[in-house]
């Protein structure tokens, strides 16, 4: 909006500019063509009366010009001039120094511009009582017939064309059609000067193309620099919110800059530290509980080695051992959310080929079933290795778990991300709890059994560790039947 904007002010802006062009080319076309007429009225008007023919044939006459000399003033089928161009065209030639006794009695001014409300006035002397001024006088004195050219005027010769123009002029198609006739005071001859009044065209300037392409090209520079400037601290903060939401110990906004943005910054810090210690006090809660829950479990288990029904004692036991098991599973996940390992290059075909050889030394039987889909390429990115080997360990077990096997597909980089596939051939999730299977202690199995269902948080944990260093895990059901678990990393 900003660079249309911008663009519609510079159109109006070079238009006006433009008009001021040739409103400027117009009074210099004027005053150039009104100085020639000047000119060779002088150089004819200063011979002998009986040279003056002799002399005007042998004038050197500007491009467009064409004079001639007549008993009347043979203006062909042009019409009288409108009065502002008179007043104009007649200062311009008065303003070519020639002796007063030289100047002409009259002056007639026509062009081919159809004004025919002044076909019968040419308008009052604009300088009444100047003795220099030269008069426009009525084209006709009382008792005189109207002059002939103002019907079509008295026979041409062959030279002129249908508007009074030269037959041979190559300029009439440049401008618009003059002519100027005036009487000598010692002879009564007309002097007529047919000539082609230039159109003003700025356009014909070559610096007006490159002045064009200049400003547009600084002003939409300018305006490219002062929109990203002034979206910066908005880029700056959706960077920041999506690294939040990844990690929620990422870095702080720096609150400097103008008012508006440090407002926003030091608004945004403050939510992401209450968001910190929202999730800290949640996270020390669950490893308090956790931790403290060890401890009578431990007496318990010692206790229970005193009952003497072996039976009872062996349920007794095994119920301990659940407990202790989702107790360490949640002090597990307080542990990875707090986690600070440190980021360092790894070698991503290597740490899944370590995940695959440990499953498998597990699950001989399987052997077959668990392994590369096919060969990866090598990928080195940074990431934090042990809470990484966790999270895709958790993964490629929960594939051998539900599905009898795991299927692993290393892509190679693209659009600075890497993917890992790991699929198997097990029963699938309902489309409705893709999602909430994230979510901590929910599990598709309701038994409670840690040999079926597991404690509900190896999926939550690997999803905190995957977002904690850029990435995301997303699930997905296979057809016709299947599961796949798709991991992005950052590269």
């Amino acid at each position: 909006m900003l660079l249309l904007g911008l663009i519609v002010v510079q159109t109006m802006g070079l238009l006006i500019h433009t008009l001021d062009r040739i409103d400027f080319a117009r009074i210099n076309n004027a005053r150039e063509v009104g100085a020639e007429v000047g000119s060779i009225y002088r150089a004819v008007a200063e011979a002998d009366p009986l040279a003056r023919d002799a002399d005007l044939r042998r004038l050197h006459l500007p491009p467009g010009f064409h004079a001639f000399i007549a008993d009347t003033p043979i203006l062909g089928s042009l019409h009288p001039a409108p009065f502002a161009v008179q007043g104009f065209m007649r200062h311009n030639v008065a303003a070519y120094p020639i002796p007063p006794r030289l100047r002409p009695t009259r002056i007639l001014i026509a062009n081919n511009y159809n004004n025919t409300h002044n076909a019968g006035f040419f308008g009052p002397n604009t300088h009444p009582g100047e003795e220099n001024a030269w008069p426009v006088w009525h084209p006709f004195r009382p008792g005189e017939p109207p002059p002939n050219w103002l019907n079509g005027g008295p026979p041409r010769g062959e030279e002129f064309g249908p508007m009074g123009e030269p037959h041979d002029s190559p300029f009439a198609h440049l401008g618009r059609l003059y002519a100027v006739s005036m009487q000598f005071p010692d002879d009564q001859r007309w002097l007529t000067v047919r000539f082609v009044m230039p159109l003003a065209d700025p356009f014909l300037s070559p610096t007006l193309p490159l002045a064009f392409l200049l400003m547009t090209t600084a002003a939409g520079l300018l305006s490219i620099w002062a929109v990203r400037r002034l979206t910066a601290p908005l880029r700056t903060l959706a960077v920041a919110a999506e690294r939040l939401g990844r990690n929620v110990n990422s870095d702080p906004l720096p609150e400097d800059g103008p008012t508006e943005v440090a407002t926003a910054a030091i608004a945004f810090n403050t939510m992401a530290s209450r968001i910190r210690r929202f999730v800290t006090d949640r996270t020390l809660m669950l490893t308090a509980i956790g931790h403290d829950l060890r401890t009578p479990i431990t007496r318990m288990k010692l206790r229970a080695e005193f009952i003497d029904d072996d039976e009872l004692r062996a349920k007794f036991l095994a119920d301990l051992d659940e407990l202790e098991a989702m107790v360490s599973a949640t002090l597990a996940f307080g542990r990875d959310s707090a986690d600070r390992e440190p980021m360092v290059p790894l070698d991503l075909n290597a740490l899944l080929s370590t995940i695959i050889d440990d499953a498998t030394d597990g699950r001989p039987d399987l052997a077959d079933h668990v392994g590369f889909a096919s060969p990866p390429p090598a990928v080195t990115l940074q990431a934090r290795p042990l809470a990484l080997k966790r999270a895709l360990a958790n993964l490629v077990g929960n594939g051998i778990k539900y599905g009898g096997g795991a299927r692993v597909t290393l892509k190679p980089p693209h659009d600075g991300h890497v993917c890992v596939l790991i699929e198997d051939d097990g029963p699938g999730i309902p489309a409705d709890m893709l999602e909430r299977v994230f979510e901590p202690f929910v599990r598709m199995e309701t038994s409670r059994n840690r040999e079926t269902g597991g404690t509900g948080l190896g999926l939550s944990i690997a999803r905190n560790i995957i977002r904690a260093q850029g990435g995301d895990i997303a699930l997905a059901n296979r057809t016709p039947h299947g599961l796949k678990a798709t991991v992005t990393l950052v590269a």
